[in-house]
């Protein structure tokens, strides 16, 4: 599919929809967990729905409850209806549930996040579970993760270079195991399986590389939430994990995505215009909140505010807290500009997803602005550095390309050309372009732009694009 990005009106309040990485988390939880979970409003997207296909195939039964709700974050259905929440019957696994696998692949699609974390739950089980995935997905190498799991017991197979399809099969024996992290989903999967093991099964962990520590800190929320014990480094180096628990339930709505956040953020950066935000949680821990920062940094004013409970309604209540009188207030942040953007530098350690927004936004600012400290962008859906610096060329913006980031060499209001370019089929690239195109000086065409469903459904037709 292509996308013709014109500089155009587009709205200047977007609720942002739920965080895929919040979203799979409770999924997978609920799935695997005992009793009934409520999860409202969850992301409605190509990589949530990967990993509730899967979560039935493993045995949970997940009920998707829709209504014609206006205020719901996510786009219509074909019947006009959208997804408020799903209802899972957990199967119990860690006392008398059992894993059902072993009779088909479990197809992750795009989702990288859930072949890392559902593999680690699948080996907790006594049957074979083989993953497969899409042709990015082909690409990415579990090896790091596979290798951790032979340690602890679990019989692995795979394609060369731990890339699917793999198939691994328990039981989980425990032991020690050193695993590096260059992406951060390798330890969440671990921390998520390992408190599943059987009672008296000891799981130590050591962890000489790790990026992208907030998504871990976000792991361990869930764990601390759910009266998991463990014991850790102060630094996130070696973990300590006895077996024998279980999940319980953990209802309630799903925090709204910084990281979709970041691309209408982008936009009022790169335009000019005054953006609202709705939909978000200032003290959740998602890694990147921080891309608010870095626009206060460039030169935007990054503004948080309460709504008024009167304003509200009924249906916000996905980044809502309760008030001292009972009523419900909502968190908004609003991003706009006086002054032009500055270039600056960014280590982007923890937050390698933001690397496609942040050169977009830092080719409207003045002078260079250096991404550094990334190198783990390399080995997402693509290598994110070497299509932002060939695409941004395509687009009249030069780069310079460094193995561990990109500096940007910004032209100020001039920013982008109009022009082709190609994604990749890269959801962050699509968007992070797209976003872009607003502030070009003619249209942008962006091909393989369909991917940009994988985590915020709908972003285009919010951009007035031409589809086709």
């Amino acid at each position: 599919m292509k996308a013709v990005i014109t500089p155009c009106q587009f709205p200047r309040e977007f609720r942002i929809p739920a965080s895929k990485s919040h979203t799979i988390r409770r999924l997978l939880l609920a799935a695997l967990g005992h009793g009934v979970t409520e999860i409202a409003y969850p992301l409605d997207s190509l990589d949530a729905r990967s990993c509730l296909n899967i979560c039935r195939v493993l045995g949970a039964g997940i009920e998707e409850h829709r209504a014609p709700d206006p205020a719901c974050p996510n786009p219509s259905g074909s019947d006009g209806q959208k997804l408020v929440g799903w209802t899972v019957r957990g199967i119990g696994f860690g006392a008398r549930g059992r894993i059902k696998a072993g009779l088909s692949p479990l197809d992750v699609g795009n989702s990288g996040t859930t072949l890392f974390l559902v593999l680690a739950a699948a080996a907790l089980g006594d049957l074979p579970a083989t993953f497969t995935g899409d042709e990015q997905i082909a690409r990415r190498s579990a090896a790091p993760l596979l290798d951790a799991l032979s340690g602890l017991g679990i019989a692995v197979e795979s394609a060369p270079g731990g890339c699917v399809p793999i198939t691994v099969r328990g039981p989980w024996k425990g032991g020690r195991v050193s695993i590096a992290c260059p992406t951060s989903q390798y330890l969440s999967a671990l921390l998520l399986a390992a408190p599943l093991a059987p009672a008296g099964v000891i799981t130590e962990i050591d962890i000489p590389l790790l990026n992208e520590k907030p998504y871990i800190e976000m792991t361990l929320s869930y764990l601390t939430a759910q009266g998991i014990p463990y014991d850790c480094a102060g630094n996130f180096s070696r973990f300590r994990i006895p077996g024998g628990a279980h999940y319980r339930p953990m209802n309630g709505p799903v925090p709204g995505d910084f990281s979709s956040a970041a691309f209408p953020g982008g936009i009022a950066a790169i335009t000019g215009e005054t953006v609202t935000l709705r939909g978000l949680d200032r003290e959740d821990t998602q890694g990147d909140k921080a891309f608010f920062d870095m626009l206060g940094k460039m030169g935007c004013t990054v503004k948080w505010s309460r709504v008024e409970p009167a304003a509200v309604g009924r249906t916000a209540q996905k980044s809502s807290t309760v008030n001292a009188g009972g009523q419900t207030s909502e968190w908004t942040l609003q991003v706009s500009r006086t002054g032009p953007l500055r270039g600056g530098e960014f280590d982007l350690n923890d937050t390698p997803d933001l690397l496609p927004i942040m050169a977009v936004v830092a080719a409207y600012a003045e002078g260079d602005t250096a991404l550094v400290n990334v190198a783990h962008a390399r080995i997402k859906e693509t290598d994110r550095i070497a299509v932002m610096a060939e695409e941004l060329g395509k687009l009249g913006v030069s780069t310079t390309e460094r193995p561990d980031g990109l500096i940007i060499h910004g032209k100020g209001g001039r920013g982008f050309q109009g022009g082709r370019v190609d994604s990749r089929g890269d959801h962050r690239i699509v968007m992070a372009l797209a976003a872009g195109a607003l502030g070009a000086a003619g249209p942008v065409h962006i091909e393989a732009a369909e991917s940009a469903a994988v985590t915020y459904p709908g972003f285009l037709e919010l951009l007035g694009a031409d589809i086709a």
